[in-house]
């Protein structure tokens, strides 16, 4: 894992730029990315100007941390993440999260793209994860810990059950239907067979992914509090009729990125309510 200096060096770039300490973060997945339009940011910072932090080179990850208000309450940003498929160590995948929470956040909500495995999901879909199962053939936590910490950490309510109903709140506020399921990561960056997609139905999987398991991962073990959410971008192989591409999950993730914007605005309103 990155040296417990190398993420204090992180942390002392990012909070010479704001006096604020926020307790919630987010990480913006594909189609998230609105939600910058409706936070007061105080400081935004491109990741390359944090030491430590890997570049963001996918479409549709800008790169940015961003330290601001959302409706009011302290939150932290990172817009775009490094994936395990550019080529990045599972150090550097997670670098971000180890940022943040030395940085103090206490609660993380993790979003991403994904393709929906589960028959009744529609591209265009929100879906809370539940639980996940990690095939990405690899764990943040391989190697050497840091002093006083432990690598055999419990995922067994992994995504925070407190978080989960906040944002079922939030999407029976706005009326927006919220399914519920399990995650499965993927290493990438090739999509799946049709073999595989019946493979991982078989094994429980609702969507399917390339990233946000390592993060939930290194978040628990830093004591962080997670939630996690994907916008369904489009029907995983065999699922439905044409080819995959990423100029689709794009496609898809802009034309819901309003309804994005609003359901984690909302959220954060009721965790500054009930949590804050």
């Amino acid at each position: 894992m990155g040296s417990k200096a190398e993420v204090l060096q992180a942390v002392q770039a990012v909070q010479r730029r704001s006096s604020l300490r926020p307790r919630l973060a987010f990480v913006l997945g594909s189609g998230f990315g609105h939600v910058l339009k409706v936070v007061e940011a105080e400081a935004q910072i491109a990741y390359g100007d944090i030491p430590g932090f890997p570049a963001a080179s996918v479409p549709g990850h800008s790169g940015t941390l961003v330290v601001g208000r959302l409706g009011g309450l302290p939150v932290m940003v990172l817009n775009g993440r490094a994936h395990y498929y550019e080529g990045h160590s599972m150090d550097a995948v997670t670098f971000g999260v180890r940022t943040l929470a030395a940085c103090g956040i206490r609660d993380l909500l993790l979003t991403n793209a994904a393709g929906g495995l589960n028959r009744t999901f529609r591209p265009g879909d929100f879906m809370m994860l539940t639980d996940h199962i990690n095939l990405m053939g690899a764990n943040p936590l391989r190697g050497p810990v840091w002093p006083g910490w432990s690598r055999f950490v419990d995922l067994t309510q992994t995504y925070d059950l407190g978080l989960r109903q906040l944002l079922q709140r939030a999407a029976k506020v706005d009326r927006l239907r919220l399914r519920k399921g399990v995650y499965l990561a993927v290493s990438g960056p090739s999509y799946e067979t049709p073999a595989e997609i019946g493979a991982f139905a078989k094994l429980g999987a609702d969507a399917v992914g390339m990233s946000t398991v390592p993060e939930a991962i290194v978040a628990r073990q830093c004591g962080v509090r997670v939630a996690g959410l994907s916008c369904i971008t489009n029907l995983a192989a065999g699922r439905g009729a044409g080819e995959l591409s990423h100029e689709e999950v794009l496609d898809t993730a802009r034309h819901n990125e309003l309804r994005a914007a609003g359901l984690i605005a909302r959220f954060a309103k009721l965790y500054a309510k009930d949590i804050a």
